[in-house]
Parts: C-alpha cells; sequence; structure tokens
C-alpha cells in the first residue's frame, strides 16, 4: 500500500515537471513575445506615424528616440520573463533581487563616468543637440557625426580622423548643421583702392555667383554687402553675408571668394601687399 502511495506520488510530480510547469513556462514565454510585440508597434506609431510635410530633422529624432525606448522595452520584458520562469522552477527570486540591488549600487558607484555618459546621450537625444550627418564642434573634436549612441559619439573630421567622444565629457556643442547658416567672405584690399568701388564690385560678383547653378538651391536670402569691416596696417577688409541651407556655408564662400577675386583683377581692384624686405 505504501509503495503504491509512493508511486502515485511521483507519477504526480513527473506530471508536475513534465506537464504543469512546462505549460506556465509556455505561457510566459508567449506573453512575454506578444507584450513586445505590441509595445514595439505602440512605439513605431508614435516615433514613425509622423506627416511627410513633418520636418524631416524632428521624424528622425523621434525614430532615433523610438529605437532607444524598443531597446528598454526588450529588456524589461526579458528580466520579467526570466524572474517569472525561475519562480515556476521553483528558484527562490527574492536573494537574485537583492543581489541586483547590491551589484547594482556597486556598479554606480564604480562606473560613475559610465552612468554619466548614458544620462548626457539620453538628454542629448531627447533635446536634438546633433544628428548624424551635422557639422558639429565638440570642442576638441570638430567635424561630421558619423554615429550617434548613448555613450559614445563618433565625429569626423576634415583630415579624416574619426574621433570617439563620450556624452559625458562634452561639455558644449556647436552645431553648424540645424536651422540656417551664414556665409561669411572677408575680401582685403588695400588702401590706395577705392572702397565705395570695391564693394559694387563684389556685390555684383556675389549676387552673379549666387543664381548660378551650383548653389542657387543653397541660397535662402540674397547676399548682403556689410562694407568695410575692419582697417588694419596691411589692408581694408569689407565683408559679404549670405544666409545659406546648414552644411552649405563653405561651399558657397568659395564660390563667392572666386567670382569677387576674378571681378577684382578684372575692374583693378587692388589686393594689399606686404613689403619685400630686402
Amino acid at each position: 500500500m505504501i509503495s503504491e502511495m509512493q508511486a502515485w506520488q511521483l507519477t504526480d510530480t513527473n506530471r508536475d515537471w513534465l506537464i504543469h510547469r512546462p505549460i506556465e513556462i509556455a505561457l510566459y514565454v508567449v506573453l512575454a513575445v506578444i507584450l513586445r510585440f505590441a509595445l514595439h508597434r505602440v512605439i513605431d506609431r508614435m516615433s514613425n506615424g509622423r506627416k511627410p510635410s513633418v520636418n524631416a530633422r524632428r521624424t528622425q529624432r523621434a525614430r532615433t528616440i523610438g529605437s532607444v525606448l524598443k531597446s528598454t522595452v526588450s529588456i524589461v520584458i526579458l528580466v520579467w520573463c526570466v524572474l517569472q520562469i525561475l519562480g515556476i522552477l521553483g528558484v527562490n527570486v527574492a536573494p537574485f533581487i537583492a543581489s541586483a540591488g547590491v551589484i547594482g549600487l556597486a556598479i554606480g558607484f564604480g562606473a560613475q563616468n559610465l552612468v554619466r555618459d548614458f544620462l548626457s546621450g539620453i538628454f542629448m537625444l531627447l533635446e536634438d543637440q546633433y544628428g548624424v550627418g551635422d557639422v558639429v564642434d565638440l570642442g576638441d573634436a570638430v567635424g561630421t557625426v558619423e554615429t550617434v549612441g548613448l555613450r559614445v559619439t563618433t565625429v569626423r573630421d576634415a583630415n579624416g580622423t574619426l574621433w570617439y567622444c563620450r556624452n559625458g565629457e562634452i561639455l558644449r556643442v556647436g552645431n553648424m548643421s540645424q536651422g540656417y547658416a551664414t556665409a561669411v567672405l572677408d575680401l582685403p584690399i588695400a588702401h590706395n583702392a577705392n572702397v565705395h568701388r570695391a564693394c559694387e564690385v563684389a556685390t555684383r560678383a556675389v549676387l552673379e555667383a549666387a543664381e548660378s547653378d551650383s548653389i542657387r538651391s543653397d541660397m535662402i536670402e540674397k547676399p548682403e554687402m556689410l562694407g568695410v569691416n575692419s582697417v588694419t596696417a596691411e589692408s581694408i577688409t569689407i565683408r559679404v553675408t549670405a544666409q545659406v541651407k546648414p552644411g552649405r556655408q563653405w561651399a558657397v564662400q568659395r564660390a563667392f571668394a572666386r567670382s569677387a577675386l576674378t571681378a577684382f583683377e578684372q575692374h583693378g581692384i587692388e589686393a594689399p601687399y606686404l613689403p619685400i624686405l630686402r
């Protein structure tokens, strides 16, 4: 009789481990997959559900934030699912949670720079300080942003060097690709040159350059002659500015300079010169 009862208990135990618990685990896994899929769909609709007429930069920013949110949701759901499975298997998860808290506290003290990098990266994304393709000045690194992460931003400078900048170490950001840019052209002329004549010639030259096919699409407003900007012992400098699309100010400046210098040569506007030392 006792052996029959033991056999019956053993059969119940086998049934529990071979049927009930695997079914519960499978249900939690399916629930986690469905929950992850549903939350990802919601995040995608919130980040990608913008009309095409909306500013493209805002759309890119929303997609970047949505990608970070989806990664966070996946991690949270994975941790929850693992804890539930451990509970079903009879593992006491309380020590794991307590250990995770202690380990997290130790990591927080030992990796403060890492935490600061992540927090800085999150605020950078939320505030849209810069994005991939922007030309930025991060202090030690000046160039085009190639990748943006929560911990590190990579910037390619004019010499081709790729800079890895920790987000927590970035104290200031100068973004030359947001909104609009200003093309500034300083033209030095000799002291004996006719300043009014030089201004007229430069104005006509840059206006003609602004209408050329190469930079016409880059212009936002017509060039403006500001007049004399500085006077030194060597030269008089006149300045021309123009509001252009972000990131195109350097190309416009080069086109303006080429056109203005050619016009100066044709109209006899003398360039400054330094005395030759003998």
